[in-house]
């Protein structure tokens, strides 16, 4: 059940220090696919590309598929309900090897550098970072994309120089599969570098393994609705909270606006 609430600004964990306070300040570890990047054209394209790869190589040996194309819409409300990529394809038309030959194709173009351009920053992110920043909250994104990447996005919107860190992987699909125990291996190692300075941490993110990481640390967690995670999947996990997006859980974590809390 959600349950709307009024901002507790007694609560210590909402506030931030003044320039006397010593007492270690406010870390908050993101995600950047979902909370910051929208990802919902990429994977639509790849999506697509994915069909039409495996409609060429069944057309080379004669055979026609008669596929089924899904919207945009369609595609990505299965994928916030967490349908299989094999379910996806059989919606699609495909059957038996036809699925595996799919899979393959997804999982090889998912992450290519011609397709990264199709990503787009979640609107109002740019303010709501800097807003962070300028009240003194530290930043630190934990992402399963490779790390390279990660940096050269935040560039282009002029945001890396807001991060205190940027982790991410060396594997180039492991945010599309969304690996739940490399997501905590990762934002454990960070944690244990910042914990004698952490003083209140949460963790953002649009997936379970964002929420299940948060957890396994004792770190408590937001989930936003604007990634690849339905409510009502992000509800399984039982987060702290359930947002819309970054926006409103700054404003939530700054003690500005209503809360929404998962009794």
């Amino acid at each position: 059940m959600l349950t709307a609430v009024a901002p507790d600004s007694q609560n210590p964990q909402y506030n931030l220090p003044s320039d006397a306070d010593s007492s270690p300040r406010m870390t908050v570890f993101c995600d950047l696919d979902g909370p910051i990047v929208d990802v919902s054209d990429r994977y639509y394209t790849t999506y697509q590309q994915g069909l039409a790869d495996t409609q060429a190589a069944y057309g080379a040996l004669g055979i026609n598929l008669n596929l089924q194309i899904l919207s945009k819409q369609q595609f990505w409300q299965m994928k916030q309900n967490r349908v299989p990529d094999a379910e996806i394809a059989k919606s699609s038309g495909l059957s038996g090897e036809e699925i595996h030959v799919f899979l393959g194709c997804v999982s090889r173009i998912v992450n290519q550098p011609d397709l990264l351009h199709l990503d787009r920053i979640q609107p109002g992110v740019q303010w709501a970072i800097a807003l962070l920043h300028s009240r003194g909250v530290r930043l630190i994104l934990v992402t399963l994309r490779p790390r390279n990447q990660a940096v050269q996005l935040l560039q282009n919107y002029g945001l890396a120089r807001l991060f205190t860190s940027i982790r991410g992987t060396q594997m180039a699909d492991a945010a599309y599969h969304n690996y739940t125990a490399l997501k905590t291996e990762l934002l454990a190692e960070v944690a244990e570098e910042f914990e004698s300075s952490l003083g209140s941490a949460w963790m953002i993110g649009d997936t379970e393994a964002d929420i299940l990481a948060g957890q396994a640390l004792g770190i408590p967690t937001i989930a936003v609705t604007c990634g690849i995670r339905s409510r009502h999947q992000l509800q399984k996990h039982q987060p702290n909270f359930i947002l819309s997006d970054l926006i409103i859980a700054v404003h939530h974590l700054l003690g500005s606006a209503q809360q929404v809390i998962v009794d």
